[in-house]
């Protein structure tokens, strides 16, 4: 995560003369060396592009560079679009527009014709805006002061996301034997999938892990549970559990490493070998990053992984998530959050207890260990990619999460309650109108706007259920979507 670097491509043409230039390449360094300081990632200066060759090698270097993750384009001055095409069009990477300028202000004492030749930000970027709309390319427009914070929030939101897509591009899946048995929206097309996002996704079998597991050592669980002991709550004597649970995270984790793997899946219907459905050993791999998809879930799985490397410091508060039962009371509905033991503690709003109980699905032989919890309160999105055969489609929704209006003491798992937009029962109408799955990516450090900019560098479409969204608007949006996707 810290090699990530984006390029500063900054345009603008011979005819101003040597002097020109050289004020704006001055200018370009110093505000990228400033931008670093306010930004995620390190925005880096790298050319005055006066010519269609420079545009274009610069544009075939950071397509070729693993540690850029996008480019960001301005236009100081005047600079001809036809000399763009070819870079714009060999363009593999995210792209972004910044319309700004170097002053704040126009000096009313000393603006003259020269100083208007120099600073045609206004000029340049209109010009360069339009070549881009021409050939219809994928970007983000971002206009604002280059000093102003907001702009600085704008271009850091951008970034995360371009993070994302460069985590996508390198994803590799591993799943734990296949899906749930007969369940429709945990499948999907790998090999589209591969093409579109860049996953690659394949299966392990379940025997594999359990190899795995015979060969950790007890030096390795007793490591292993003592970093349980310093971020979690010990709320059982049954420390057996635990120490099996530590066995299957040690083991899982050296599968994943070295096939270079950062999520991975597994089933309740498949544990052949195994004494407990890894609840624990899930939730902390989680914490560390991997993502998880419950009931063989690929999808989200990855989803998981990428929203984590988009949140703060490369691993934020993102997690699988699944809707599990409503509060219908009039004036207070509420949607429960959980999952039989696997969601991430980076949403809990305390510290998270280890707790072993009976699971009454799927073939555990003895009570599997997990971290139980309340989410915290604050805003938030869910998110859900879905297959709807030929095309890809992510699902975004507005939630305002709660603490939980209920102890609810019987209820031995990790759980978040939310208020979900624009209400309740509207928002299961919009929900299960779009094909929203029951598993999703809940997350407080990703928003709507990230995922709508991932979207569309990823060319897959994008809905987002808002407090303004009604079912006749998204019926209307799906059919118009429906027309342009099998347009493209």
């Amino acid at each position: 995560m810290k090699n990530y670097e984006f390029w500063f491509v900054v345009g603008s043409q011979f005819l101003y003369g040597p002097e020109v230039l050289e004020t704006v390449e001055e200018r370009a360094k110093e505000m990228a060396e400033k931008l670093s300081k306010a930004l995620p990632y390190p925005l880096v200066y790298k050319v005055t592009a006066k010519t269609n060759k420079e545009i274009t090698d610069i544009v075939k270097e950071a397509n070729y560079d693993d540690n850029c993750c996008g480019i960001i384009t301005w236009c100081h001055t005047f600079s001809p679009s036809k000399m763009w095409i070819n870079g714009l069009a060999a363009l593999q990477k995210p792209y972004c527009h910044f319309a700004t300028q170097y002053n704040r202000e126009i000096p009313n004492d000393e603006i003259d014709m020269d100083f208007m030749n120099l600073n045609q930000a206004a000029h340049g970027d209109r010009e360069h805006g339009f070549i881009a709309a021409r050939l219809r390319m994928p970007r983000k427009v971002i206009a604002g002061y280059w000093q102003d914070e907001k702009v600085h929030k704008k271009i850091a939101d951008w970034m995360k996301a371009a993070v994302g897509v460069s985590v996508s591009k390198n994803m590799k899946v591993m799943r734990f034997g296949d899906n749930m048995r007969e369940v429709a929206v945990t499948e999907g097309d790998k090999v589209e999938v591969q093409t579109k996002l860049g996953w690659q996704v394949n299966t392990w079998a379940v025997g594999d892990l359990v190899k795995e597991m015979n060969n950790v050592t007890e030096a390795e669980i007793d490591a292993l549970v003592d970093i349980y002991k310093s971020n979690y709550d010990i709320a059982t004597d049954n420390l057996e559990a635990i120490r099996y649970q530590a066995k299957e995270e040690i083991a899982m984790k050296k599968m994943m490493d070295s096939e270079g793997c950062m999520a991975f899946s597994n089933t309740f219907q498949d544990l052949y070998g195994m004494e407990q459905l890894p609840g624990l050993a899930s939730q902390h791999l989680m914490a560390q990053g991997y993502g998880y998809g419950g009931e063989g879930d690929w999808k989200v799985s990855a989803m998981t992984a990428i929203m984590k490397a988009m949140g703060e410091n490369g691993n934020g508060a993102s997690a699988f998530m699944e809707d599990y039962t409503y509060h219908l009371a009039e004036g207070q509905e509420y949607s429960l959050g959980a999952h039989m033991l696997e969601v991430c503690p980076s949403l809990a709003a305390d510290r998270p207890r280890i707790e072993t109980h009976y699971l009454g699905i799927g073939m555990n032989e003895k009570d599997p260990a997990r971290l139980v919890f309340e989410g915290k309160a604050g805003d938030a999105i869910v998110v859900s990619l879905v297959d709807m055969g030929g095309r890809l489609r992510l699902i975004c929704q507005d939630i305002v999460c709660v603490k939980p209006i209920m102890p609810m003491p019987n209820l031995p798992v990790a759980r978040v309650m939310w208020r979900a937009m624009p209400d309740l029962t509207t928002g299961v109408e919009c929900w299960i109108t779009a094909g929203g799955a029951h598993h999703t990516v809940l997350s407080y450090d990703v928003s709507a706007e990230q995922m709508k900019d991932w979207a569309r560098m990823m060319d897959i479409e994008f809905v987002h259920i808002t407090k303004d969204t009604s079912v006749d608007s998204l019926e209307k949006e799906l059919f118009l979507n429906d027309l342009a996707w099998k347009l493209k």
